[in-house]
């Protein structure tokens, strides 16, 4: 059984972002599922989704004015340079590390989903953003500065700074 299932409590009231995050649940779950012969293009399935599921996210940020260096994108920005140097290891034979990395990815996935993700999905519901046009029906409603944490309450620019530093460590 895959160490992460989709549930009610992953959906964010968006149906666009919940559709992308099931797939990536599924994905994962077929890491977990797969056999040596099958792990690493099952990987390789899930990084190629992570790339495109994240940089929607970000595009979506920057239309509805997060600054680019937010802890939301830098955090995006750090999984993915961890999952690619995954996949170099699995090509070299080292299947382990991306067997850690989904298990791993399997703990971090909700707690992103519910305070990165959900401060986002709130920020776009308030805006009016249709994900799939880009259109902000309530351009009013955007935020006067840049935001440059994650949009929530507990995420302040000093962690967007430590996210950065991680990233380039």
């Amino acid at each position: 059984m895959p160490t992460l299932q989709w549930t009610d409590a992953l959906a964010l009231d968006l149906p666009l972002m919940d559709d992308t995050h099931r797939e990536f649940v599924d994905l994962l779950a077929t890491v977990e599922r797969a056999d040596d012969a099958g792990v690493l293009a099952a990987w390789h399935a899930l990084v190629d989704h992570t790339e495109q599921h994240f940089g929607q996210e970000d595009a979506w940020m920057a239309q509805t004015r997060f600054a680019s260096g937010n802890c939301h994108s830098l955090q995006h920005k750090v999984v993915l340079q961890v999952m690619r140097e995954g996949a170099a290891r699995a090509e070299r034979g080292e299947l382990g590390v991306v067997r850690a990395m989904a298990s791993e990815l399997a703990v971090w996935f909700p707690q992103h989903a519910q305070s990165m993700d959900a401060a986002l999905a709130l920020h776009l519901r308030r805006v009016g953003f249709d994900p799939a046009t880009g259109t902000v029906h309530a351009p009013g409603a955007l935020p006067q500065e840049l935001i440059h944490g994650c949009g929530g309450h507990s995420c302040s620019s000093g962690d967007a700074e430590q996210a950065e530093a991680a990233a380039t460590a």
